[in-house]
């Protein structure tokens, strides 16, 4: 059955009941999480499809205005290698890590403090948003020093230590610079450059400095967006929700693996360091922020100790029985 609106048919009633009905199911939510800091990974499909970039915009900005202060953290592998190429620089990487030479760090500082931050800024701005652009040099606020990158080999007996060049390590977050912005509307943007004691320049792993702002911001949530449904077992079922546990024996029979492994272990350091919930999810679906946040089921994988309803609905405790 389709409504009619001035003689215009609209959409069908079914249509808007499920819109309507979407609303209702969001609005605990909005409730919980009003005043709370979200911060968000954004990285993969999400950052390069046109629509998917929109879509991402839109879900940050909504979240704003629902009184939830996201903190928008950023990758840009694929652009600072292609700028690479273009200036006749060869990327290279050791054991899945850009070494970063001295001409390295400068293309991954103009690229990522430059080019990209400023496109996502842009993106959030022209969306109806508003975003200002850091990098983690802006007020000290990513403080690192050199990553000391150890290869275990049974070949060897004892470990190497592998020079990876410029990469860092974040030993400390100022989170000065990035609280101004919680009791207004803009949306900070951080590129993931940090800055050493001499003010060397550090490229640092974006999701590695989005679990650590969480952290430091005492987020009610991580979020690290993925070209990936998230964490999946051994039968390519998608897990919905991990435990610190699981996370060790899923680990150890290798059904995690490979590069997925790194962020389950940056979402269990933020979840030991008191951050509630961590999530892995899909950034190539339509407002997977949304749906993952606002809805009942969610769609990805959640990191926290126990399911979200039994927080949010616990009962009082009873009175005890007189004898």
């Amino acid at each position: 059955m389709a409504i009619r609106i001035h003689g215009e048919e609209s959409m069908p009633l079914t249509q808007m009941m499920n819109k309507a009905r979407t609303l209702i199911e969001a609005l605990p939510y909005m409730r919980r999480f009003e005043g709370k800091t979200f911060v968000i990974k954004y990285g993969g499909h999400a950052m390069v499809d046109e629509r998917l970039k929109h879509h991402f915009a839109s879900n940050v900005i909504m979240m704003r205005q629902v009184g939830i202060n996201p903190v928008i953290v950023h990758g840009g592998g694929p652009q600072i290698g292609e700028t690479m190429k273009r200036m006749g620089l060869t990327p290279r990487f050791i054991d899945g890590l850009r070494y970063t030479d001295t001409d390295t760090v400068n293309v991954v500082e103009m690229v990522l403090a430059g080019k990209v931050n400023k496109d996502i800024v842009n993106l959030i701005n022209i969306n109806g948003g508003r975003a200002v652009g850091l990098s983690g040099k802006d007020g000290h606020t990513i403080q690192a020093r050199k990553l000391k990158h150890v290869r275990h080999s049974q070949a060897l007996d004892v470990p190497e230590i592998i020079d990876l060049g410029w990469v860092g390590e974040v030993t400390k977050i100022d989170t000065t610079v990035l609280k101004m912005f919680r009791k207004s509307d803009i949306i900070p943007v951080v590129a993931p450059v940090g800055v050493g004691v001499n003010g060397e320049t550090f490229n640092i792993n974006a999701d590695t400095v989005a679990g650590r702002l969480a952290e430091a911001l005492k987020a009610e949530k991580l979020v690290l967006l993925t070209d990936v449904r998230g964490v999946q077992d051994k039968e390519g079922e998608l897990v919905g929700r991990l435990t610190p546990e699981s996370i060790e024996q899923m680990i150890a029979d290798g059904s995690i693996s490979g590069g997925m492994i790194p962020k389950v272990k940056t979402c269990l350091r933020a979840f030991n360091k008191g951050v509630p919930a961590s999530h892995i999810i899909d950034g190539r679906i339509e407002h997977a922020l949304l749906l993952e946040i606002f809805t009942d089921k969610g769609i990805g994988t959640v990191l926290r100790s126990q399911p979200q309803e039994e927080k949010e609905e616990e009962p009082p405790p009873s009175s005890p029985t007189p004898a």
